[in-house]
C-alpha cells in the first residue's frame, strides 16, 4: 500500500493539483468556471479535487457516505482557508437538497457504484439548466482496474490484470498474500460494481445525457503526482475501437449534458 493512502493531507493535495492542472482545464473545453457556480462533487473523499473549484470563488459541495473522509475534507479546507460545505450522505438517499448545479463532479466514483442504472438519472436531478457533469473512472479492464493498488503486498499491488481472474481465484491469491479481510471484501466489491467504457456510453444514453466530450488516457493525469510519469492521451483509432481500448484506458474523463 502506497504512503498517500495513510497520508491523507498529501493525498488532498495531489488530488488538488490534478483537479488544477487538468480536471478543470478539460471542463473549461465546454463550461465557464467562475466565481459564485455552484460546484457539487459527488464521492468528494477528502475533498482535494474541489479545493481549486473554492480557489475560483465557485460555491462548493462535497457529498461522501464515509464521516472519516468528510471529517478530514472540513479540517483539511480550513488548514487551506479555503471555503466549502460538505456533509455524510449516501446519493440515493439525500431527498431533502432542492440546490442546482452548474458543474457536478464524480471522479473515480462510479466504478463503485452497485446501482449504476439509477445513478446518473439521480445526478442529472441536480444539474441546473445548461450545467454540465464531469465524470472520470478507469476502464475496469485496464492493468489496474481493480484497485489493487491498495493491497499491502507489494508483489500485489504492482501485479497488472490480476482482478481479471475468476472471482474463487482472484480471493485465493488476496488471502494467499495476506491481504486483510476488509481489503479483500473492498476489492471483491469492485470487481462486482466494475465497469467498462461501452456500458457507461449505454448507461449515459439510457439516462439521457449526451456525451458532450471524451478523453481517454493512456496515462491517467493523477499519475503524474503519484507516480511522476507524464500524462498521455490514447490515441485516436485505439479511442474509436470498442473493447480493446478499454485494456489501456487507465482513465475515462466525459463531459456530459442533458438532451
Amino acid at each position: 500500500m502506497q504512503q498517500r493512502h495513510h497520508n491523507r493531507d498529501q493525498y488532498f493535495h495531489e488530488l488538488a493539483n490534478t483537479s488544477r492542472k487538468y480536471l478543470i482545464p478539460y471542463i473549461l473545453q465546454a463550461h465557464p468556471i467562475e466565481q459564485g457556480m455552484k460546484v457539487l462533487e459527488i464521492g468528494c473523499g477528502d475533498g482535494g479535487n474541489l479545493l481549486p473549484f473554492s480557489e475560483s470563488g465557485c460555491d462548493t459541495l462535497g457529498i461522501d457516505i464515509s464521516s472519516g473522509k468528510i471529517e478530514n475534507a472540513r479540517k483539511l479546507f480550513a488548514e487551506n482557508n479555503a471555503c466549502g460545505s460538505f456533509i455524510v450522505k449516501d446519493i440515493f438517499k439525500v431527498d431533502d437538497m432542492t440546490e442546482k448545479f452548474d458543474i457536478i463532479v464524480c471522479h473515480d466514483v462510479f466504478e463503485h457504484i452497485d446501482n449504476k442504472p439509477e445513478f446518473l438519472p439521480r445526478v442529472k436531478e441536480y444539474m441546473k439548466p445548461g450545467g454540465i457533469i464531469f465524470m472520470a473512472f478507469p476502464a475496469w479492464q485496464m492493468p489496474f482496474g481493480g484497485h489493487q493498488q491498495i493491497c499491502r503486498s507489494k508483489f500485489l499491488s504492482h501485479l497488472p490484470f490480476v482482478h481479471l481472474l475468476p472471482k474463487t481465484i482472484y480471493r485465493f491469491i488476496l488471502n494467499l498474500f495476506g491481504e486483510d479481510r476488509r481489503t479483500v471484501d473492498e476489492l471483491l466489491s469492485i470487481k462486482s460494481t466494475k465497469v467498462s467504457i461501452e456500458k457507461f456510453e449505454r448507461l449515459a444514453s439510457e439516462a439521457e445525457l449526451v456525451i458532450k466530450h471524451r478523453q481517454l488516457w493512456l496515462i491517467n493525469p493523477h499519475y503524474e503526482t503519484k507516480f511522476g510519469l507524464r500524462p498521455m492521451k490514447l490515441g485516436s483509432i485505439l479511442s474509436r475501437t470498442p473493447h480493446i481500448r478499454d485494456f489501456f484506458s487507465t482513465s475515462c474523463f466525459y463531459l456530459l449534458y442533458t438532451k
